[in-house]
């Protein structure tokens, strides 16, 4: 796949016979034998960094470097104005490093929400997990401790009802996979790194969230 503009539907149409199937890029429909999502709308849960906005390694410090990725804001409007609840569960370990506070993370989301708003559209909920690697906490991704938290807020159990997780990074899918959640990975932030990676499930694969925004809105239409 290296080298190429493709968009992957990784499928499982029986237990012991896996397929997958390749589709062209900016493909506008999900595969007709999708087996993870029922007929009525997911629930939609976001990744922030890499996903939303630019991702840092130096990671995103202030209201001004928090900058959104071409089309996101309209993709989650679009969504957002079509009745599917958008939440967003993001890892902002720059907190307990020191690099930036919770009050400066408020104001990154109020930009955000600013942003939609102007769209039309609207974000439910955001987690998000002020830890670092070495906190033992529960809601780290890739556990799934702020998936949860989100099933509590809405009282549903994903296992059961309809839900997606889309991210840019392996323990993003890790976290949503293990509430029940389809998971899948956008090709901006470490996306086109995390597409190489061994992973024991099955995911679609989008350019970015635009791309899985016209697909989903198709498909649910």
């Amino acid at each position: 796949m290296q080298g190429q503009s493709r968009v992957l539907f990784h499928v499982k149409t029986h237990p012991s016979q896996p397929e997958t199937i390749i589709l062209p890029l900016n493909a506008v429909h999900l595969s007709e034998v999708d087996t993870f999502m029922a007929n009525n709308k997911p629930v939609i849960i976001l990744d922030r960094d890499g996903v939303i906005n630019q991702d840092s390694d130096a990671y995103v410090k202030s209201v001004d470097e928090w900058i959104p990725l071409p089309g996101s804001i309209k993709a989650m409007a679009a969504l957002s104005k079509a009745g599917f609840q958008i939440f967003i569960a993001t890892n902002q370990s720059g907190i307990a490093r020191g690099y930036y506070d919770e009050a400066t993370l408020h104001a990154m989301h109020d930009k955000m929400q600013s942003l939609l708003t102007a769209e039309g559209g609207h974000i439910e909920g955001i987690e998000y997990c002020p830890h670092g690697p070495d906190d033992a906490c529960n809601c780290r991704k890739p556990k799934s401790g702020m998936i949860e938290a989100i099933e509590a807020k809405l009282g549903v159990d994903f296992t059961q009802a309809p839900a997606i997780m889309v991210g840019d990074s392996l323990r993003d899918l890790q976290a949503g996979h293990a509430r029940g959640c389809a998971p899948v990975l956008v090709l901006t932030g470490k996306g086109r790194d995390t597409q190489y990676k061994e992973i024991d499930f099955y995911f679609d694969v989008y350019t970015d969230l635009a791309a899985f925004a016209i697909a989903t809105l198709h498909k649910y239409q």
